[in-house]
């Protein structure tokens, strides 16, 4: 894959935002109150990786009208996955409710975006952290794409298909969104 790819793509999704026209409502992110000015600890290492394979990859369908986070926190709690990255996620939605960061200094700020309307599902990434669902969407309507973080509010329209490649005993995602370490 060319070395340009993910700078373009960065570019592209980061546009897709600004253009959005949805409802937008400013909030502190979780975590923000700093008041140093830096929220990260001398501890954090600059890199942190952790290697598995996957015991098991985990296919899950949500049907029309189920809200596509509690349908992956039910699908999570029901086959048992402490961690597991989300490798992929289609479908359509009726609704959504996702969020993003709104600045580049300490304490950070989100920006909620919230709407109803047919969307097409193009992408769910993201991880299961300890149990902890922490996605990220990608959807568009027939003029624009947004994505985020998603948020309760998002509805599956006709189906989501979402696919999970859980790892092994042992592998630990914790920490991974601490915003502080």
């Amino acid at each position: 894959m060319k070395t340009w790819f993910p700078l373009v793509f960065a570019a592209v999704v980061g546009a897709m935002v600004v253009y959005a026209d949805p409802s937008r409502e400013n909030k502190p992110a979780a975590g923000s109150d700093d008041r140093q000015g830096t929220m990260m600890k001398p501890s954090a290492p600059e890199v942190h990786t952790v290697s598995s394979g996957f015991t098991r990859v985990v296919v899950v369908r949500l049907k029309r009208g189920t809200d596509l986070l509690d349908g992956l926190k039910k699908a999570v709690e029901q086959e048992k996955i402490r961690n597991a990255a989300i490798l992929s996620g289609v479908g359509s939605l009726t609704s959504y409710h996702v969020h993003a960061v709104d600045n580049t200094t300490f304490p950070a700020r989100n920006v909620y975006y919230k709407a109803e309307g047919p969307q097409d599902l193009l992408n769910v990434n993201g991880c299961v952290i300890d149990g902890r669902i922490h996605a990220h969407i990608i959807f568009s309507d027939d003029e624009k794409g947004l994505g985020g973080h998603l948020e309760p509010g998002t509805t599956v329209f006709t189906f989501a298909i979402i696919t999970l490649g859980v790892l092994e005993e042992g592998a630990s995602l914790a920490r991974f969104d601490d915003p502080g370490w």
